[in-house]
């Protein structure tokens, strides 16, 4: 069978490759737009950068993961911890959890993914504007301890100019056969008289269990093979409201969002709800006895009509959020812009089993920073900061793993750069104060955290740039790391928090070499993070597949390398080849859920007249460094083929149709990064959408 799967591979490419050479002595110097990230304040262009960022445009968004982990997986360093359709978060360069905060146009998103991969970020990158993954002194703006990068969704809720013409907007459509996903989304923008302008967008998301090859279900204690994974069902609706004052200097908005989802938890499981811990060993006295069925009866959420056939326990998500916005020119003398950001965030969701909440999960969370762009000063531009935020979390029912608290955080911040010749200097800094109030009689957490980062862009002859990047992140515990003591299943482990964890410390370092030219261009990262007290979920003791883990710190490294080329043939094919590894060690031992190395190579195709083309092929290794608990992942070969045409019906209104065909060989596809590497991702399937805009 492989043997067959690797011929269709080389049959594609071989198709391809004739035409390419064809022209190639037709090619023409094609030059780079400057790419904009939004997250920075100085609003640099990706140049300015001591690391390259990766920057995900709103027309790959739509046609790729409606979850954010889905969304960017791909991208040199990225993976995603999947955990079924209905949740993922981004894993870059082998972490995960709060080492890479998911921000909301800059703002904290207020949810309570960060405290198992079951849970949704409620960020929706169908609707974003673009999605950006920082990396360098630049991150320190947002966050501190977020070693493997932070991922900005900017989103366009709050208008920050009057829309040309007074009307503008955008409609799409979707599906998707490995799930039969239908998708829907819209926005559009208005001016209401000449400063006031409005913004409704949305979008509706239904898909049901999806198709995998060669999957076995365990009924009964018999392996049956299934056509669809059990429980991996999603569905959803977004809808935002907002609105702006916009003049000469600035702009100030607000927005209203109400999301709600629903999806399956596949591999969920009660079998080990009698296992208890003894001192460092666990007690188990025999399987569940109560009784789960499989059938679900939703009588108890009947607001909600699923039509699918849930095969476990599913979730059951809502989340209200106000946003405020403003940007000032020339705030007052010394400074060139003020920025200013609020929000408040009511999410709310169940775990259901059978017709009732086993679970329920309350988090309230305010955000606020203010940003102050000041005038150069001896030639250094920058930007100085202060952020608030807080979050009161309170989690009942069964898998209750800690008491009600409230976290609060209070930092400033401030990014500075200046250009020495042919030397680009970037310097950022980071102060945190943390206090966690806990509802019972552990004691309360108050410290601080200092980061610094540095970075060095030398352009030592036209056209090649080596940059060098430094820092030291302290990141301060998390509630679940300093008071978990309960069951949770999704991860299939008993949690005991330790309430005397000290700060987490990183000196992180890394290299790139860059070369920019119209026809070819390449850029290599090596890079080497050394922890001390890297805060992690030590392994104990465990009962067949349950696990008792103890949050626990030791030392810790990580490292690795990514690397992209591309050469423009001509003006219509542009060949890639990327590759990506990284290895991670905790007091020696090999570190968990690290994604296992990748190699590929892309074609992409401007075939003029609106016609434009992908294929892509990545082969992704055997994952066999393994920690003690661990099962090993094999390799796997992805084949994915695009197609595109964009056009105009009127002089305004642009449309554009695209057919993927995803994972063509139908290769049984198992993600070591996720919790559920024993659960197959989907199989072949392709999607077919519209986007129409005006």
């Amino acid at each position: 069978m492989s043997f067959h799967k690797n011929l269709i591979t080389i049959s594609i490419f071989a198709v391809i490759a004739p035409n390419i050479y064809a022209d190639d002595q037709q090619q023409q110097v094609q030059t780079l737009e400057a790419i904009n990230v939004q997250v920075h304040p100085l609003n640099q262009s990706a140049a300015d950068f001591a690391v390259a960022d990766n920057i995900i445009k709103h027309k790959d968004l739509a046609q790729g993961g409606v979850t954010i982990g889905d969304a960017i997986a791909g991208q040199p360093g990225v993976y995603s911890n999947q955990f079924g359709a209905g949740s993922s978060r981004p894993v870059i360069r082998g972490q995960d959890g709060p080492r890479v905060k998911v921000l909301e146009h800059a703002s904290e998103t207020a949810d309570v993914s960060t405290l198992s991969p079951d849970h949704a970020v409620t960020v929706d990158p169908i609707l974003a504007k673009q999605v950006e993954v920082i990396r360098g002194p630049s991150t320190l703006l947002y966050a501190a301890g977020t070693v493997g990068g932070l991922v900005n969704v900017t989103d366009q809720k709050i208008p920050t100019q009057m829309p040309e013409n007074g009307l503008e907007g955008q409609v799409g459509l979707r599906y998707n056969s490995g799930s039969d996903e239908k998708l829907a989304s819209a926005g559009v923008t208005a001016a209401l008289g000449e400063n006031f302008a409005l913004r409704v967008e949305g979008s509706k998301r239904k898909a049901n269990d999806y198709i995998a090859p060669n999957y076995f279900h365990d009924h009964e204690g018999e392996l049956e093979k299934e056509r669809r994974v059990g429980n991996t069902f999603a569905e959803g609706e977004n809808v935002t409201i907002g609105a702006s004052w916009i003049h000469e200097r600035g702009f100030a908005g607000l927005s209203y969002t109400n999301r709600q989802d629903q999806y399956g938890l596949p591999g969920h499981s009660h079998e080990y709800e009698s296992c208890h811990p003894h001192d460092d060993h666990l007690h188990c006295d025999g399987h569940d006895n109560h009784d789960h069925s499989d059938e679900h009866d939703h009588s108890a959420h009947d607001d909600h009509d699923h039509d699918h056939d849930a095969a476990g326990p599913w979730v059951d998500l809502k989340s209200e959020r106000y946003d405020f916005r403003t940007e000032l020119a020339e705030p007052f003398a010394g400074f060139q812009k003020l920025r200013a950001h609020a929000s408040y965030t009511d999410y709310k969701h169940d775990e259901i089993e059978g017709n009732t909440a086993a679970t329920t999960f309350k988090s309230k969370g305010y955000d606020g920073r203010l940003e102050l762009v000041h005038n150069p000063i001896a030639e250094w531009e920058g930007v100085i900061g202060t952020q608030y935020n807080q979050q009161k979390l309170n989690i009942s029912g069964e898998e209750s793993l800690m008491s009600p608290n409230k976290t609060q955080k209070w930092s400033v911040f401030g990014l500075e750069h200046k250009q020495f010749g042919n030397f680009h200097v970037e310097l950022g800094a980071r102060v945190d104060q943390q206090k966690i109030e806990i509802d019972s009689k552990q004691k309360d957490y108050d410290d601080y955290g200092i980061s610094y980062s540095g970075a060095v862009n030398w352009e030592f002859t036209p056209n090649y740039k080596l940059s060098l990047v430094g820092s030291h992140q302290e990141r301060l515990p998390l509630a679940q790391e300093l008071y978990a003591n309960g069951k949770h299943f999704a991860t299939n482990t008993y949690e005991r928090g330790n309430e005397n964890l000290d700060v987490e410390k990183s000196n992180n370092i890394e290299v790139g070499f860059h070369y920019e030219k119209d026809q070819l261009d390449y850029h290599v990262h090596v890079y080497h993070n050394w922890y001390d007290n890297y805060i992690y979920a030590a392994t104990k003791d465990n009962f067949e597949n349950f696990r008792l883990v103890d949050y626990t710190q030791d030392k810790a490294k990580f490292y690795g390398a990514e690397a992209q080329v591309g050469y423009a043939v001509n003006d219509m094919y542009k060949l890639s080849v990327f590759g990506d590894y990284v290895r991670g060690k905790i007091d020696g031992e090999n570190a968990p859920r690290v994604p296992a190395g990748r190699l590929g190579t892309k074609v992409d195709v401007d075939f003029a007249d609106g016609w434009s083309g992908q294929a892509e092929y990545a082969h992704v290794f055997k994952q066999d460094k393994i920690t003690a608990y661990e099962q090993e992942t094999d390799g796997y070969n992805m084949v994915n083929l695009g197609v595109a045409y964009s056009g105009q019906l009127k002089d305004r209104n642009d449309y554009r149709v695209y057919f993927k065909a995803n994972n063509l060989l139908d290769e049984d596809v198992y993600s070591h990064s996720s919790f559920l590497a024993n659960i197959p991702q989907v199989g072949r399937n392709f999607t077919v959408g519209l986007e129409f805009g005006f």
